[in-house]
């Protein structure tokens, strides 16, 4: 984490098009949210809530059994004003971390902002986590969240595809990933060689 030490876990999940194909002018918006706002390794809020979508309301039939999200759920949500407001009210204008397992969260954020006229809320450096992860562990393939908890021999909090657990999980990951770089950045044990100069000693036995 950055000076601050603070650092803001997001995960959205979003609305789908059904399997017949796309309304004219889809596009994504999001459904749910989960937030963990962490401030020196520790959790300070948790948020999570339904949010409702504005330009296509009605969830598709594929999107509802999908995420196991009912049509009811989604109209109790909040507004993605209130979503938007209160992202601006975590991030605080403290610029730590904003981290999210892939780059998908922050894309629909920032265009279901454009689309309702409202100004990006989050002024801190987005860190996709899923890349930091590959980069990390030489993996080909981008890994899923759940799949790289379980390769840390772990299970994810909660259930997948619930924005809150999934934005927990992703914090877990974050922890594990950090305390192994920190592992890897520890000096080599020294060698015989470096601790005797031995060209000195060489000479000496010339």
């Amino acid at each position: 984490m950055e000076k601050k030490n603070r650092a803001i876990f997001i995960d959205f999940e979003f609305t789908m098009p059904d399997r017949h194909g796309r309304k004219k002018g889809f596009y994504q918006e999001i459904i749910e949210a989960g937030i963990v706002l962490v401030e020196n390794g520790k959790i300070l809020e948790e948020f999570s809530s339904f949010v409702v979508p504005t330009r296509f309301p009605r969830l598709s039939e594929r999107c509802r059994s999908f995420l196991n999200i009912s049509q009811k759920q989604v109209d109790g949500g909040i507004s993605l004003d209130e979503l938007v407001n209160k992202l601006k009210s975590m991030d605080n204008q403290q610029p730590g971390l904003v981290i999210t397992w892939g780059n998908m969260d922050m894309k629909v954020l920032r265009h279901n902002c454009q689309q309702a006229g409202l100004k990006f809320p989050l002024s801190g450096k987005e860190v996709d986590l899923s890349m930091e992860y590959k980069r990390f562990f030489g993996d080909q393939n981008q890994t899923g969240l759940w799949k790289a908890v379980q390769e840390y021999g772990r299970e994810g909090t909660g259930r997948h595809h619930r924005a809150l657990d999934d934005a927990l999980t992703t914090y877990h990951i974050y922890k594990l990933v950090e305390k192994d770089k920190q592992y890897l950045k520890q000096p080599k044990p020294t060698t015989i060689g470096d601790r005797i100069d031995l060209s000195k000693l060489f000479n000496k036995f010339a």
